[in-house]
């Protein structure tokens, strides 16, 4: 009776085990088949680090460039020294000629516009003088471009008024405002790099007029840089910005400011690696002036580098750290 009780007992043990197991096996294969995906599906730009135990994040070309996010090589570079002035752009007024008439009149024809360009003695206007009743030519006395036009079809027109200003835009002058702690550093033939702000980089000049006074409202004196414009791209009335080179020194390896983050309270530029990874390369700086800074260690001539909007990469490998986490 004992021992058929305890092959009774020992069949419900092992019908309850095979239940069980029966039912943890799928749990477990659930679980081996959930943590097999999840490491398939784990982001293909999660922070992992190299040899040196910098971080690097995976992130392809196209990404990049949608985020605007723009690289350069690292190079040489020349820092400069420099002073920074407010311009603006004036037509050059000794190549601007009012065109007045000759005779007062009513004004019958008129034949060129505002920003026509003229040749010299090209016909402006026509006018009946008032005391002749005749009609007589109004020409242009050199060739360039009709800044102003101060008279209308059939309206008196008078020789104390100019009806036209014809101006030669072939040159520009850059009035510089200089303030009076820089006057002492400011000398007529100093080169300046002058910046319009529209995306085509800067143009060397050089001072050639220093103004005898000051202005009593700004409190500065003015500074005068003439520059050819042979394509227009200079407009008389915009504001511009220069500097002014005081001293200059050359850097074997250099990245552009813009390109500098901080991160884990490390200095690093972001540098192009393997294709399609960037790595956060602690560097250590130099010198610097406004567009540039000196590399010391870290990154080399000719590394590529992200140099616009670098602050996304930091933002995108901050993301890939909490994946990772």
């Amino acid at each position: 009776m004992r021992t058929s009780s305890t092959i009774l007992i020992a069949i419900v043990a092992a019908a309850l085990g095979a239940y069980g197991y029966s039912r943890l096996a799928p749990a477990k294969l659930a679980h081996t088949e959930h943590t097999e995906h999840s490491e398939q599906k784990k982001p293909n730009n999660h922070v992992e680090q190299d040899e040196h135990g910098a971080d690097r994040i995976r992130i392809s070309d196209v990404k990049l460039a949608a985020a605007g996010v723009s690289l350069a090589e690292a190079a040489s570079a020349t820092l400069t020294d420099t002073l920074s002035f407010n311009g603006i752009l004036r037509a050059n007024q000794e190549t601007v000629v009012q065109v007045t008439p000759r005779f007062p009149g009513v004004v019958k024809s008129i034949l060129k516009r505002i920003g026509e360009k003229v040749g010299k003695d090209d016909l402006l206007a026509a006018i009946e003088s008032n005391q002749s009743l005749t009609v007589y030519e109004l020409k242009a006395p050199i060739a360039g471009t009709i800044i102003e036009r101060q008279i209308s079809l059939g309206e008196y027109a008078s020789e104390q008024k100019p009806a036209f200003v014809v101006a030669d835009l072939s040159t520009i002058w850059v009035d510089l405002s200089i303030y009076r702690q820089d006057l002492r550093r400011v000398r007529i033939n100093d080169e300046v790099l002058i910046d319009p702000d529209d995306g085509r980089g800067e143009i060397k000049g050089t001072i050639s007029y220093m103004a005898p006074i000051g202005s009593s409202e700004t409190q500065t004196a003015l500074a005068r840089v003439v520059l050819a414009n042979p394509d227009g791209r200079l407009r008389p009335g915009l504001f511009v910005t220069a500097r002014l080179i005081l001293a200059a020194r050359n850097v074997a390896v250099a990245v552009r400011r813009s390109a500098i983050q901080t991160l884990e309270n490390k200095t690093i530029v972001f540098v192009r690696e393997d294709g399609d990874k960037i790595e956060a390369r602690p560097v250590e700086l130099g010198d610097s002036d406004p567009k540039f800074v000196e590399i010391r260690a870290g990154l080399s001539a000719g590394e590529r580098y992200v140099a616009e909007n670098s602050f996304v990469v930091k933002a995108e490998m901050g993301k890939g750290d909490a994946d990772h986490d």
